[in-house]
């Protein structure tokens, strides 16, 4: 399984793009200047799935803002993806267009390669990719990775927050970001001398 620091294996396959097949390649995204956030997910009308996708297409706004590239992809085909967007949500779909490419990795070569295919034949979702969730700089390098088993869907809050705190401490190198750090709030400048004048506005709020 891939991990920070690893080349993001690069890809080429179909995707649903709006109502249309399109080919979409991850390079593509990186050469341009973007970061990309790529989630895999288990299958296509399910259940916890489509509140996942809902939730990252209705943050299109904030992803542009960021000059992110969002990539949804299962091991379905990109027909089943564009039944899904067309199926009501009463009834289990996306009732919408999605606003980011919904890939299909049908021969799963691409879940393979970032290490996320079940390969336990005693789950229900033996085949299908876990709940992955890399963040790609514009270098093709994987910053950031978190996997659920199915049963959990996971906080886009969380994954718009890792984006901003990346970005962040790109534009101000030698800085990191503390936990639960938002834009707007301190960074620790990473050095002994450096850090003490955020240890010690930390340390006041932890006594109170």
């Amino acid at each position: 399984m891939l991990g920070p620091r690893d080349i993001a294996p690069d890809f080429t396959a179909q995707a649903v793009v709006g109502q249309e097949f399109q080919e979409v390649t991850l390079s593509d995204y990186t050469k341009a200047g973007k970061w990309v956030v790529l989630f895999f997910y288990p299958f296509d009308f399910t259940f916890v799935c489509p509140t996942e996708i809902i939730s990252f297409s209705e943050r299109a706004a904030e992803w542009e803002e960021m000059g992110v590239q969002v990539l949804g992809m299962s091991t379905d085909s990109h027909h089943v993806h564009l039944a899904w967007t067309r199926t009501p949500r009463a009834d289990g779909g996306l009732g919408q267009e999605v606003t980011f490419p919904l890939v299909a990795d049908i021969n799963k070569d691409i879940s393979k390669s970032y290490g996320v295919l079940t390969m336990d034949p005693t789950v229900g979702y033996f085949g299908a990719p876990l709940r992955a969730v890399y963040v790609i700089d514009p270098n093709g390098i994987i910053r950031s990775v978190t996997i659920n088993d199915e049963q959990v869907g996971r906080s886009i809050d969380e994954v718009v927050r890792t984006v901003q705190a990346f970005k962040h401490s790109e534009a101000n190198p030698g800085h990191g970001c503390p936990s639960n750090w938002k834009p707007g709030a301190a960074t620790i400048e990473a050095n002994p001398a450096g850090s003490k004048a955020f240890f010690k506005e930390w340390g006041k709020q932890k006594e109170l």
